[in-house]
Parts: structure tokens; sequence; C-alpha cells
């Protein structure tokens, strides 16, 4: 199937490893220009030369902390100055801390807040203009599990992720005359470095991983690159259609009807 990204300019963010890394691989491998952004510049460089080498398409890296406003309006401007345009936006971030509610002070809910949820509303705010100017554009967002089955321990996470699913539903509404969707995309437990933060803890990681996947219908844990391909067919015009939805990645664990 071709998606049609060839040329596309692609924001893709936490990209150095993870979900990111497997998204932006992903799109470059289906042709589009992809603009990769983390804090780790050693790492993000790193990454950009192997999507490059794995694919044979242009890679920019630039370092950034989505959690800073300064930063991110850098990232898009750079990108833009460079490519001209923005096509697809890729909002994704690392998780903040996994606690019981009673043990988080203020600071820590504004870093999560900071973190996971303005940035979303920062660089979808900041490439809006782009979007609008070319009369297209796909934002997904990745964010949690959480936001169909509580995740103990996961409170901050799961209350800044709950914020965009409804910010999601209102970009959508209002995106949609521009032929701009936006989506989120909930992934289950994903072969990350961050799936260790869900296990319990003083247990053996292999032994717990095998415990979780037990409650998977599909008797395992997913691959990045199965999300990363939800991913690039919401970013392509054959999802023309879909706006507004959260769309799970984990295997059939849900058991939420709706």
């Amino acid at each position: 199937m071709d998606l049609k990204l060839h040329n596309k300019v692609a924001l893709v963010l936490a990209a150095s490893k993870g979900l990111g890394k497997a998204i932006a691989t992903t799109l470059s491998a289906e042709g589009a220009i992809v603009v990769i952004g983390s804090r780790d510049k050693t790492a993000l460089d790193k990454t950009a030369s192997e999507i490059t080498e794995l694919t044979g398409n242009q890679v920019l890296a630039l370092t950034v902390d989505v959690s800073d406003a300064g930063e991110i309006a850098a990232f898009v401007k750079q990108a833009a100055d460079t490519f001209g345009r923005i096509d697809i936006l890729l909002n994704n971030a690392g998780g903040p801390p996994f606690d019981k509610f009673e043990n988080f002070d203020d600071e820590q809910w504004l870093q999560a807040f900071n973190l996971n949820l303005m940035s979303v509303a920062r660089t979808s705010k900041l490439v809006l203009p782009y979007m609008k100017q070319t009369g297209s554009g796909r934002i997904i967002n990745i964010i949690s599990g959480s936001v169909k089955a509580v995740l103990a321990g996961s409170v901050l996470s799961t209350t800044m992720r709950m914020g965009v699913v409804g910010m999601a539903k209102l970009m959508a509404d209002e995106f949609g005359p521009y032929n701009i969707t936006v989506n989120n995309v909930s992934p289950g437990l994903i072969l990350t470095d961050r799936i260790k933060h869900t296990l319990p803890k003083d247990v053996d990681t292999e032994q717990a991983m095998k415990d979780k996947a037990k409650s998977i219908p599909l008797g395992r844990i997913g691959d990045p690159e199965e999300l990363a391909a939800l991913v690039a067919f919401l970013a392509s015009e054959k999802a023309s259609y879909i706006s507004g939805q959260t769309i799970q990645v984990d295997g059939g664990a849900s058991r939420a009807i709706y």
C-alpha cells in the first residue's frame, strides 16, 4: 500500500529511542522527510544516522526539551525554515514517574503538566499555521493505555493523558475545516525501556514481563514497530476520514467495551 508520504515533512518528538525512534524510522521508510527531536544530542544524532543508513532518506536531528516552551518554538521554527512546510506532527514525551497519589508534590504535578499536556498544546498550536497554509495536516499524539483502564501508580500520567484526549477532540473539531486530522494512539505493553516502570518492584523483570503477557489475549508484549505502523497509516492520505479518535495498540488487553 502506497501511503503517499513521499516528501511529507514529519516532526517526531522523543525520537532518540523507543516508540519515537520506531515511528521516525517507519515514516522515513515510507518516504517522509523526518525531523527528530529529543534532549539527548548524542543519542539523537546516532538515531538520525541509523535511520538515514536504513532508509536512504534525509533526517534532521534537533535537540529539544518538550517541557520548555522556548525550545519547542525554536524546534518548530528551524524545521519549518529548513523545509518550508510541516505536514505531520507526532507528539510524544517520556512519561512522569509512577507512585501513589499521596507521594507527589506540587512541583512534580507541574513538571508532568508541562511535559505531557502543555507540550502537546504548544507544539500543535505552533504547527497549525503551516498546516493551514498547505491545506492539510496530521497531528498524532502518543498517550497511554491508562486513559482506558486503571494502571496502578500512573496518576500523573493518566491525568495529563486524559487532558490530551479531551484536547484532541476539540482540536479535531476546530481543525477539521482545514483538512487537518487529530488522533491519539494509546499503547498498551510495548517492548521499550518505559515498560520497566510499570512492572512490580522487587520482582525479576523477565518473569514479571511473562506474567504481564498472560493477561494479553495475543499472549505477548508488542513491538514498537507494530505501533509505528498504525501511526504511519494515520499520517497518510488513507486515513483522511479518521479524526478525534483514541486508538489502542495493546494486543487486546483492554477489556473495556466502548
